[in-house]
C-alpha cells in the first residue's frame, strides 16, 4: 500500500488554531530579560548558516536565555555542539510531528523570523509573546502575527549582518573559527597532507564553472604542492566523472554527509567552490575559501563584518548585464543585484563562465594555508 505523500496540511491544521488563540489573547512586549528565544524559519542550508551573526548577537545580548532555532533534519548534526549555546530543533512543514519539540517548554518571550514571514505563524503557535521580522513580505497575511518590523538597510550589506540587525544594539563580536565546535561525524577516509578541496556543484547548473577550468585548476594546485580532492553533493558523481574522466584526483565529497564534509573542509588548506552551502561551511570552519559568484551577489552573500577576519576571496564579474534582479524573500531591495532565473530562462551560465582560470588559480594559491 502506498504511503500518502508528505503534506503541509497537517502542520497547518495544528499551527493555525494555536496562532489564532495567541492573536486573540494579546501580545506582550518583554519588559525584562527574556528567558526563552525562538528563531523560526525553514531556510536552505546556506541561508541557515548565514544566521550565525544573529545567534552570536542574541547570545551576547541575552547570555542567560535559552535560544532555540528550527532547522531541517540534515543540518542538525552541525549544531550538535551547540554553537553560541543555541539548541537546534528539527522542523519540517511536511511533518506535523516535528512541531512537538518547537511547542515544548511553555512558550517564548521573544521570537525572530529572519526569512519568509509565513513562519511568524509558527512562532505565534509556539506561544511567542513578541515576534520580530523584516517588513515588506507579501501577501500581507503572512505577517499578521508579527509585532515589530525591521527594515532592510538602504545600502549594500551582507545578509548575515542584516539578520543580526533584527536585534537592537551594536553588531556582534567578529567570528572566530573556535566559536563553532567541530561537529562529530561518522568515520571516513580522511585525506592526508595539505589538501585542496574543490567543491564543483551548486544548487543550480547556472552556478557551475566550466569542467575544463576545474581540471586545469586541479593541475595547477597539484603543481603548487597541494593534494587535490574533488567534492560535490550526493548527486554529483556524474559531474565529477565528467570533469576528471581519467580519475587523476580522488573524489570524496559526494560520499559524505554534512558533518563529514565539515570535517573534510576543516582539515583542508584550501576550499574552492561556487556560491553554495559548502562556501558557508568553509568560512565557519575558518578554512581559506575562494568562492565563485555567477548569478548571485557577492556582497549580499559575502562575509560582511561578522566574518571579516576569516580568510576568504570572492571572485565575480562586477555589473554583469544579466545580474539585474533585486528581490530577497519577495522583498524588492533597490541595491541588490542578482539573477534568479531558471535553466529554462537562461541556457548557459555566462556570468560564472566569465571568471577566468588564472584569477582563480592566483587567489587560491595565495590564500591557501
Amino acid at each position: 500500500m502506498l504511503r500518502p505523500a508528505p503534506s503541509r496540511a497537517g502542520s497547518r491544521l495544528r499551527i493555525l488554531p494555536r496562532a489564532l488563540l495567541r492573536q486573540i489573547g494579546g501580545r506582550a512586549q518583554p519588559t525584562g530579560e527574556p528567558q526563552r528565544i525562538l528563531v523560526a524559519h525553514h531556510l536552505l542550508a546556506g541561508d541557515v548558516l548565514m544566521l550565525t551573526p544573529l545567534l552570536a548577537k542574541l547570545r551576547e545580548r541575552h547570555p542567560a536565555a535559552e535560544i532555540v532555532m528550527t532547522v531541517c533534519a540534515r543540518l542538525l548534526p552541525l549544531y550538535a555542539g551547540r554553537p553560541y549555546g543555541v539548541r537546534a530543533t528539527v522542523f519540517d512543514p511536511r511533518n506535523a510531528s516535528t512541531l512537538e519539540a518547537v511547542f515544548a517548554g511553555g512558550g517564548y518571550d521573544l521570537a525572530f523570523v529572519p526569512g519568509d514571514n509565513r513562519f511568524s505563524w509558527l512562532a505565534a503557535a509556539a506561544g511567542s509573546r513578541w515576534i520580530v521580522a523584516f517588513d515588506g513580505d507579501r501577501p500581507a497575511y503572512k505577517s499578521w502575527p508579527v509585532d515589530e518590523f525591521r527594515r532592510y538597510p538602504a545600502s549594500s550589506a551582507a545578509w548575515g549582518d542584516m539578520v543580526a540587525a533584527l536585534v537592537p544594539g551594536e553588531p556582534p563580536s567578529r567570528f572566530r573559527a573556535s566559536d563553532w565546535p567541530l561537529p562529530g561525524c561518522r568515520p571516513f577516509e580522511r585525506p592526508q597532507g595539505r589538501t585542496a578541496v574543490l567543491h564543483v556543484e551548486a544548487s543550480t547548473p547556472l552556478k557551475h564553472w566550466e569542467d575544463a577550468k576545474w581540471l586545469e585548476l586541479a593541475d595547477r594546485l597539484a603543481a603548487a604542492g597541494l593534494d587535490v580532492v574533488w567534492s560535490a553533493g550526493p548527486q554529483g558523481e556524474a559531474l565529477l566523472g565528467r570533469i576528471d574522466a581519467a580519475g587523476r584526483y580522488p573524489a570524496l565529497g559526494h560520499l559524505l554527509d554534512l558533518a563529514q564534509l565539515w570535517n573534510l573542509v576543516n582539515e583542508a588548506a584550501l576550499l574552492v567552490c561556487p556560491d553554495t552551502s559548502v562556501m558557508h561551511i568553509g568560512r565557519l570552519a575558518g578554512t581559506p575559501t575562494v568562492a565563485l559568484f555567477g548569478p548571485s551577489s557577492a556582497p549580499l552573500f559575502g562575509p560582511g563584518e561578522f566574518l571579516r577576519d576569516i580568510p576568504y576571496r570572492a571572485l565575480t564579474v562586477e555589473d554583469f548585464p544579466f545580474r539585474d534582479q533585486n528581490h530577497l524573500f519577495k522583498r524588492e531591495i533597490a541595491w541588490i543585484r542578482r539573477c534568479q532565473r531558471s535553466t529554462a530562462e537562461c541556457p548557459s551560465p555566462r556570468c560564472v563562465h566569465a571568471i577566468g582560470f588564472a584569477e582563480v588559480a592566483h587567489h587560491a594559491i595565495e590564500i591557501a594555508r
